[in-house]
């Protein structure tokens, strides 16, 4: 016999949780499936837990307007549901005088974006909010901040089952094959589902669940690309209040510094490509290369004070030297498969923007 549900989510990391949230609100019948025996242990249990302002993307990306869509909704959602979270700011600093040009960039991409609130500081100024940093000039960004992940999960979580959803555990999808009334759904363990709707937003996996759609055209399947980063802890208390990210990197944002709520601070992650979702062994002889990269705006961290901390990957859509892709959200009007939203390529800024992707994609499966 096969279960009938309306509309299915596969993957409860914090994205599918705010796209299954969105939906119940809006009057669905939401049924969750997640593989593993927890919610929110993916990408979205390994990354920096910070609220990003929106400054780095291309202007009209998705990147861009989900993150600042995003930010907006994710404080006020914080505040209001008790949510721990933390407004502490961060400074982006260049620490030669061609990195000085590269912060004008920013400032000038991140207007176009619509973050109007970076201040402009000289490294004096800088100097008198951070004692501790060196640097040439910086970018303050008042708006960035830091966010309990896993309590804002557990929240998101509450609030679709209070709207009539649910959350099913230990339920990998095998396969899924599109029929003229919906999508029959096959778990590793033999049960079938139809259900009307799929959103497909298995994080990591998503390329490859999607590539087990029988009936759905492959060329709409980007290939994926695994690019861990590796975090290391600070042994000892930090002396910064704010978050401090060097000028980015092509694929990612640089070794940069980060305060958790209680105050530890972590440096990561960096960019190391690897071939496997499950590679997630922190890679100690990079902490070489930590100390030198810390070092150019805190010049005074101590040798032996960083210890390995934990690392995540990166769900790329774009390769080793390739542009970083923006977010694929796609729908019955990109794909022509009707009920089925496949998410691919939701790296960062992807926790900031997960209310505001909730919110797009029930506005273009209302359409």
């Amino acid at each position: 016999m096969v279960d009938r549900v309306d509309c299915v989510v596969v993957g409860a990391g914090v994205v599918g949780l705010a796209v299954a949230r969105a939906l119940a609100l809006a009057g669905r019948e939401i049924m969750v499936l997640e593989a593993e025996d927890a919610i929110g242990t993916g990408t979205s249990s390994r990354n920096s837990e910070v609220i990003h302002a929106g400054i780095y993307y291309p202007q009209d990306s998705l990147k861009a307007m989900l993150c600042v869509r995003g930010k907006e909704l994710l404080y006020r959602y914080c505040e209001t549901r008790g949510v721990e979270h933390r407004r502490c700011g961060k400074l982006i600093v260049a620490t030669s005088a061609e990195q000085v040009q590269q912060l004008h960039g920013i400032q000038a991409k991140a207007a176009a974006n619509g973050v109007a609130d970076l201040q402009w500081l000289q490294a004096a100024e800088a100097k008198a909010l951070e004692p501790a940093l060196h640097c040439k000039a910086a970018l303050l960004s008042p708006s960035t901040g830091i966010v309990d992940s896993h309590g804002l999960m557990l929240s998101l979580q509450g609030d679709l089952e209070n709207a009539g959803g649910m959350v099913v555990l230990h339920a990998a999808l095998q396969a899924a094959r599109i029929l003229s009334d919906g999508i029959l759904l096959t778990m590793v363990d033999g049960m079938q589902l139809h259900a009307a709707t799929v959103v497909n937003a298995a994080g990591l996996n998503a390329p490859a669940l999607a590539r087990r759609f029988e009936g759905f055209a492959q060329q709409h399947v980007p290939e994926a690309f695994f690019a861990k980063g590796n975090y290391f802890t600070l042994t000892g208390r930090a002396p910064f209040r704010h978050l401090v990210y060097p000028v980015p990197e092509a694929a990612g944002l640089g070794v940069h510094l980060t305060l958790d709520l209680g105050g530890q601070a972590k440096f990561g992650p960096d960019v190391q490509w690897v071939d496997s979702a499950r590679d997630l062994q922190v890679d100690g002889r990079r902490a070489d290369t930590f100390y030198a990269e810390i070092r150019r705006y805190w010049p005074a961290l101590k040798d032996g004070s960083l210890v390995s901390g934990y690392a995540g990957i990166r769900p790329k859509i774009s390769g080793p030297g390739a542009p970083a892709a923006d977010f694929w959200i796609q729908g019955p009007g990109q794909h022509g498969v009707p009920g089925v939203v496949q998410l691919f390529g939701i790296e960062s800024p992807g926790l900031t923007s997960s209310l505001a992707i909730g919110e797009y994609v029930a506005a273009m499966l209302a359409r």
